[in-house]
């Protein structure tokens, strides 16, 4: 693997990893509310285009409360 992304393939380890330590019965969750913004946050930010932006042009599902 390329060396710039094993920091941001260990970091998103991690965050399953926490993910399902926080599912385990007996969790600190403070431990994990401490941690998971800290982890989320050393992710760099995706590149440009990577993510629509704006509202979705193809109308989406239909969420209840909205008209069909």
């Amino acid at each position: 693997m390329c060396p710039k992304y094993e920091d941001i393939a260990r970091t998103v380890l991690l965050i399953g990893q926490l993910a399902l330590y926080a599912d385990m019965d007996g969790a600190d969750l403070a431990f994990v509310e401490a941690v998971s913004p800290s982890l989320a946050v050393s992710l760099p930010e995706p590149p440009p285009g990577m993510f629509p932006s704006g509202p979705d042009l193809d109308g989406g599902p239909i969420h209840p409360g909205e008209n069909s």
